[in-house]
């Protein structure tokens, strides 16, 4: 961090506080993810529409939590060293693997919740 703080010079304060809010933002994401998965581990395995599904939804929403986490941090890492040395913010496709994960598990849990309306 101290090393971070050496580079370039100091940007507008509006711009590094945005930058944490956008950070802080993707860490109440992450949070939402891993406990999408405890309440999918605890709370769904009785239902017979799943099928073995609860393991693998579960992995999937913990492993994009934490990984999301991570991806925050590096982000937030990139633009501050951005924003102090005067280039343009850096773009990243972890939002494009976000949506399609979370945009898959929706569908999943959305054909699970047709399979129970169905009665399968």
């Amino acid at each position: 961090m101290k090393k971070l703080l050496t580079v370039g010079k100091d940007p507008d304060p509006r711009f590094t506080l945005a930058n944490e809010r956008t950070f802080l933002a993707w860490i109440r994401t992450s949070m939402a993810l891993i406990l999408a998965a405890i309440v999918v581990a605890t709370l769904l395995p009785e239902v017979k529409a799943l099928n073995g599904l609860v393991t693998p939804i579960s992995i999937a929403l913990s492993l994009m939590g934490a990984s999301l986490a991570f991806w925050a941090w590096l982000r937030w890492r990139k633009t501050e060293l951005a924003l102090r040395l005067g280039n343009s913010l850096p773009i990243s496709s972890a939002l494009f693997v976000l949506a399609v994960v979370v945009s898959l598990l929706g569908l999943t849990m959305l054909l699970v919740g047709v399979g129970l309306v169905v009665g399968l």
